[in-house]
């Protein structure tokens, strides 16, 4: 018997054109106990980012029809999204870009590639200070 009571299991979105990315982030994300939902732009991802409310975005800066900087920009002005964690997951690990990110609005930085567990970490963390600032 299950309980009714029970928390569903935090939803991730992945944005990524990379199919192969996509796929293998949310493979381990599921494997890890998240529900995840995939995106391949920007554009897609604040589709499904205002029907679902994930409770932590992975956002690629690097995409087409949309870019990632510019997605996350919106997400944050918006009420109903702002409130979501965005954690950049981007191959560009030049000095700089993190800040860029942090002025985005982006609330981590991941360089890729990167192991899944300090992925999976990465988002555990985002959610626990998401929890944290919701009990305040």
């Amino acid at each position: 018997m299950t309980n009714t009571l029970e928390k569903p299991k935090p939803l991730v979105l992945v944005v990524d054109d990379y199919q192969d990315a996509r796929e293998m982030y949310a493979e381990y994300l599921e494997f890890s106990g998240f529900r995840v939902a995939e995106a391949k732009n920007g554009q897609e991802a604040l589709d499904k980012a205002f029907e679902l409310v994930p409770d932590v975005i992975l956002m690629d800066l690097s995409l087409p029809v949309m870019d990632g900087w510019e997605a996350t920009r919106r997400l944050k002005g918006d009420a109903r999204t702002r409130h979501i964690p965005v954690v950049a997951l981007t191959g560009h690990a030049l000095k700089g870009h993190s800040e860029d990110a942090n002025q985005a609005g982006c609330d981590a930085y991941v360089t890729k590639p990167c192991l899944p567990d300090a992925l999976v970490e990465q988002v555990k963390k985002m959610i626990a200070r998401r929890e944290t600032a919701a009990a305040r």
